[in-house]
């Protein structure tokens, strides 16, 4: 199934959002933080969509040393865990990172403590999460598919563009994945441009998201580059 985030109306109120991203799509993909906090699911009633919630990703990370942001990162994740039992969608989740090559046997420590946090919250909500890729950032978790032995049996949110910008996109599309963004760029920078617009070649996308009937949502910045990229997709 192929969707939209709201990531593409983030100017607009939620509701708008919603509203406007029903009329092209059966699958919605939630920002929920900034402008697209979910502060009210009764929101969500007067929609027949299917949803997925992006967890809050701007200052979280469940791999820091600092226990006070660790554990304050992950109850913002369980609070978005408790939202998203309540809709019945699922989650994504970025893995977290470290500030310095040397503190990288401590945050790994803290990454497994807080994916044993999320799981029991996950099963308490009766909610599915997702760990997304992440791109060239150093120090960033889950760049390559050499690092998804951390996620354990975590599904992946694979993110095309992420990958495409480490050189390894071929390589996720190989391996098990769940759910997928979909942009495009130049293999430079995190664009999040419009499908056509970079140097991504879609055909093995598409072919990997009908193969594994994972869902996948077009994760662009402007309206107008989303509906562009769904028609290219539909293309493929």
């Amino acid at each position: 199934m192929l969707g939209i985030s709201t990531c593409c109306l983030m100017t607009e109120p939620l509701e708008k959002a919603l509203d406007t991203l029903a009329c092209m799509t059966e699958l919605i993909e939630v920002m929920d933080e900034g402008p697209h906090l979910i502060t009210d699911t009764d929101l969500f009633a007067s929609y027949d969509r299917k949803f997925v919630l992006h967890a809050p990703f701007h200052g979280m990370n469940i791999a820091c040393l600092f226990e006070a942001v660790r554990s304050a990162s992950v109850k913002v994740m369980i609070d978005c865990f408790a939202v998203a039992g309540e809709i019945g969608a699922p989650v994504v989740l970025h893995p977290g990172y470290f500030a310095w090559e040397q503190e990288r046997e401590g945050a790994d420590r803290q990454v497994a403590r807080s994916l044993a946090e999320l799981r029991a919250a996950a099963d308490e909500y009766s909610v599915t999460f997702f760990f997304e890729n992440m791109g060239n950032m150093n120090f960033f978790y889950l760049r390559t598919p050499g690092e998804l032995g951390m996620i354990g049996d975590t599904s992946l949110a694979l993110d095309t563009g992420h990958a495409h910008l480490n050189g390894c996109l071929a390589g996720f599309l190989a391996t098990p994945f769940a759910h997928m963004h979909i942009h495009d760029n130049n293999g430079k920078g995190d664009s999040h441009s419009a499908v056509g617009e970079g140097t991504i070649d879609f055909s093995p996308v598409m072919g990997a998201l009908r193969r594994t009937r994972a869902t996948g949502v077009i994760e662009v910045k402007t309206l107008d580059d989303a509906k562009k990229s769904l028609k290219n997709l539909e293309r493929l």
